[in-house]
């Protein structure tokens, strides 16, 4: 008989360990090789160049700061690292936003970005980018990998997430269940994941009925009705941060799951303009 994850006990649950790794900090100049819509508002952009050499990115959540030319003067400010190994900023603030390196191969690097309605400097010059369009990047400076112990996975967020969504898909261990709740306003959502799922993954589309994104509480009512599967779990949630809140503190207190084997990552949030990822989700319920 299966329960509801709301009432289930958490007895036996085992911690389970996310091996970190630290990588060299570099920022490479790159071009645009090609670019590939993907359906509804998704845009694939392949970027290369002899600086990718060297690239690494083990973990689902890697995140790269892509450097975009500046949108009133088509200037590239980047960073640079100093003989010290600080960051030395460049004199113009750097027009720059965080995202998920979906794949990676000698010479390429795929970058899947959200094109909004109302956007901002960055996914307005995806929008636009062509072949040939310079751009930069910068880490990742660490990569956090998945728990490889685990007996099933929870993982869900709305469009943002769809990149580190599709790479857990690929490196979660084969055989082990993994259900997948993504809030998006397109099916093309559910295409996206199709290409990386498994029979043992279970993807669930969440329509928000025209709402505007991070507006709803459909994710969280999806994670809470969920059914429990037997063993120990992990649960992975992204997306817009204050949404995500109420979601987090029930994962952490009332699910099923050890809150040590829980992360949620704010990775936008409404009204806020280059949000600090690594800021606290929740300040009131800090991380352990």
């Amino acid at each position: 008989m299966t329960q509801n994850l709301a009432h289930a006990d958490r007895t036996g649950q085992r911690v389970l360990v996310r091996d970190r790794l630290r990588h060299p900090l570099v920022f490479r100049r790159l071009t645009v090789l090609r670019r590939t819509g993907l359906g509804g508002n998704l845009l694939r952009l392949t970027v290369g160049g002899a600086d990718l050499a060297g690239f690494v990115a083990t973990g689902p959540g890697d995140h790269v700061k892509l450097f975009v030319p500046d949108p009133a003067t088509g200037e590239l400010h980047v960073p640079t690292v100093g003989p010290d190994g600080g960051i030395q900023r460049p004199a113009v603030p750097a027009t720059v936003r965080d995202y998920t390196p979906r794949a990676v191969r000698p010479g390429e690097l795929d970058i899947d970005v959200v094109l909004h309605e109302h956007a901002g400097p960055v996914s307005a010059w995806a929008a636009a980018a062509r072949p040939g369009d310079p751009l930069a990047i910068g880490g990742p400076r660490g990569s956090q990998l998945v728990p490889t112990d685990a007996d099933h996975f929870l993982l869900g967020g709305d469009e943002t997430a769809l990149p580190a969504l599709a790479r857990w898909l690929e490196l979660v261990p084969a055989g082990v269940p993994v259900d997948v709740l993504v809030e998006a306003s397109h099916p093309s959502a559910g295409e996206y994941l199709a290409e990386v799922a498994r029979p043992e993954h279970h993807v669930q589309v969440l329509d928000r009925a025209g709402a505007d994104p991070g507006s709803t509480t459909v994710l969280a009512d999806a994670a809470r009705s969920a059914a429990v599967r037997p063993g120990t779990g992990f649960a992975w949630f992204a997306g817009e941060a204050g949404s995500l809140v109420p979601l987090r503190r029930w994962l952490r207190n009332d699910s099923a799951f050890d809150r040590r084997n829980t992360k949620v990552d704010g990775y936008w949030k409404r009204g806020i303009v280059a949000l600090d990822h690594h800021a606290p989700i929740d300040p009131d319920d800090p991380e352990d």
